[in-house]
């Protein structure tokens, strides 16, 4: 699959990703509508197991954050492999947040910074995905 078409593919899953958690969450309270940060986590040792461990341990300190109403840690499913499925990162988080506001004070907040220490010499690269329900 060519670079910008990925580019389209990743973004439609991670807005249908963000939708049906915001829709999973929406049924159970009516008018609740929330913020769904999205983050996939590629590492510089992609094979390493100790490394993907010390990142979901890292990821789960987060946990801590009050801001944060709903929190999801996982790595690739193995699910069918189609062109618009895309297992190449090594570890996603998944988190739900009041507004805007909320995921502001998490960005801040001192146990996010700690993670981004102790954890960003991990991974190559992550890519965040934020949306908010219509």
């Amino acid at each position: 699959m060519n670079d910008p078409s990925r580019r389209t593919v990743i973004l439609s899953m991670a807005a249908l990703t963000a939708g049906a958690a915001g829709t999973a969450v929406a049924t159970n309270q009516t008018d609740k509508r929330y913020l769904v940060h999205h983050a996939l986590f590629w590492l510089k040792r992609p094979g390493s197991r100790e490394d993907r461990e010390r990142l979901i341990a890292g990821l789960k300190t987060l946990r801590q954050i009050d801001a944060i109403r709903e929190l999801h840690i996982g790595v690739p499913a193995n699910t069918e492999q189609r062109d618009v499925v895309d297992a190449s990162f090594d570890v996603s988080e998944v988190m739900l947040f009041d507004d805007e506001a909320a995921q502001s004070a998490y960005q801040k907040h001192p146990v996010h910074r700690k993670f981004v220490e102790d954890c960003s010499s991990l991974w190559q690269k992550v890519v965040v995905y934020d949306a908010i329900d219509v």
